[in-house]
């Protein structure tokens, strides 16, 4: 059964209650993936899948989806500063329309502005040198992008008076 995109909120909403999710940023030479604790409070940069073929890159995603427990995949959508997409944009939703074929996993987009630039940031700020960022940089700016659904998912939730 070739699984679903949809909005975040329709994603949290379908996950069992110890269910993790995977976040990925998509980039043209690799994919960054970040992982939620079971409670999806707290995301950690996990892997950098370096892109070879599909069907691999697929492959390796989805088994590391199976093996720490995911139940859905936040995916990263390159949406430009002016709200506009582009070719990284269409590549990444062909990706996702593809994965989609393989996996019953239900997955959303997260538009992730600025996340490689945050990500950049934090590594320039602890001091790392520029070869240890370029190898954290794609998993730290997956980290962002499924942190950003994981706040904005748990801040919707909250009663207006707690």
């Amino acid at each position: 059964m070739p699984s679903e995109l949809l909005p975040p909120s329709g994603l949290f909403e379908r996950l069992q209650h110890d269910e993790r999710l995977l976040g990925l940023d998509m980039g043209t030479k690799t994919i960054g993936l970040a992982l939620s604790d079971v409670m999806r409070q707290i995301a950690t940069p996990l892997e950098t899948i370096r892109r070879t073929k599909f069907a691999a890159d697929a492959g390796r995603l989805l088994a590391l989806a199976k093996e720490h427990g995911a139940g859905g995949l936040i995916i990263g959508l390159p949406i430009n500063l002016d709200g506009t997409e582009g070719p990284r944009a269409q590549s990444t939703r062909a990706f996702a329309r593809n994965l989609a074929q393989l996996t019953d996993l239900p997955m959303c987009f997260w538009d992730e502005r600025l996340s490689t630039a945050a990500a950049e940031r934090a590594l320039l700020e602890a001091d790392t040198s520029r070869k240890r960022r370029a190898e954290l940089i794609d998993k730290m700016a997956a980290a962002y992008i499924l942190q950003g659904a994981l706040d904005r998912h748990n801040f919707s939730r909250r009663s207006p008076l707690s």
